[in-house]
Order: structure tokens, then sequence, then C-alpha cells
């Protein structure tokens, strides 16, 4: 079948705990139109996949690229056409991204609290379905911008307080 390119390369981003239960799913399409559909999906994917080592995955007439971490299971679900590489750089940046956030301490403890993060990095990587961003310094940067709750801006916009403090002395001292 010789599918025209499409700039909607990404049909859901997914992040299971090691039971399969979902902390974050977002469906860009109406592959699985109702949540009992999505969550038969879900088990069907952490099934085949929570015990193997292998990064891709062809179900249900889907391309499952996937990652774990400590107690997460992270996927990006293309089309079976997809390249996969692009939903493997999908699932790069979506990982690094949090890793960054997180101080490298991509569980789910740390990721539950950190949920508005979360939300804010898939929205800066797709949007709708369309790969936006493959850079996790880009998305980290811009998380930091929109969300004041997530612990890294604190951080960072305390830093840049500072900073401008000590210019603003200097440039007095003068």
């Amino acid at each position: 079948m010789n599918q025209e390119p499409s700039l909607y390369t990404v049909k859901a981003i997914l992040i299971l705990d090691n039971d399969g239960d979902r902390l974050f799913a977002k469906y860009y399409d109406d592959t699985y139109p109702s949540v009992k559909e999505q969550k038969a999906f879900e088990k069907n994917i952490f099934n085949k996949t929570h015990r193997t080592d292998s990064e891709i995955a062809l179900l249900e007439g889907l391309t499952v690229v996937y990652k774990s971490s400590i107690d997460l299971y992270f996927y990006v679900i293309g089309s079976s056409y997809e390249n996969e590489l692009m939903l493997m750089a999908v699932l790069n940046c979506l990982f690094d991204s949090l890793s960054q956030m997180l101080r490298k301490n991509v569980e789910k403890r740390a990721l539950l609290e950190n949920m508005e993060g979360l939300f804010l990095a898939v929205d800066e990587i797709v949007d709708g379905g369309v790969i936006l961003e493959s850079d996790p310094q880009q998305v980290v940067h811009r998380v930091a911008l929109r969300g004041e709750d997530v612990p890294l801006t604190e951080q960072t916009v305390s830093q840049v307080l500072q900073s401008a403090k000590e210019q603003i002395k200097w440039s007095l001292l003068r």
C-alpha cells in the first residue's frame, strides 16, 4: 500500500506503569475512539512489550516504539507505514526531556509529582499528531518558560534574578 506522506505521524503517546496501567495517554486520532478500546489496546501493547528488550513492535496494524525506565513504559505509536526513526526521535525526545526535568529520576513517583511538566513537554513535542520538536534542550527550555510550578523553573528563575542583581550591583560599583 503506497501511502501519501503526511505530517500527522504520531497516533498516540502512552506512559504505562509496570502493571500496564495508564499514567498518561494522548491519542491524536480516532483509531481507538472510546476509553474502553484505548485501555484494551494499552493492555495488549503492555503484554506484548514489557518482557522484551527490543524497541519496535508491529501491533494491530500500528508501529509501536517503546522504552522502559525503572517502573515506567514509554510508547509512541504511528501507523504501520510510519518511519520508525521519526517515532523513535519523538520517544527519545520525550524521555530525555523528562530525564532532565526529573533530574534523571525517571520513575513513577517523580513523574506523578510532575504531571504538569509532562503535559507541557508532550505538547511541545507533538501537536495534533504532528511532530514539532525533537530537541530535548528546546523542550525543557520551553516547558521552563511556560510552567511556573515545574521545580526546574524555580531554580532557573532565582538564578536569573541573582545574575541580574549581580550585574546591577557591578554596574553601580563602576
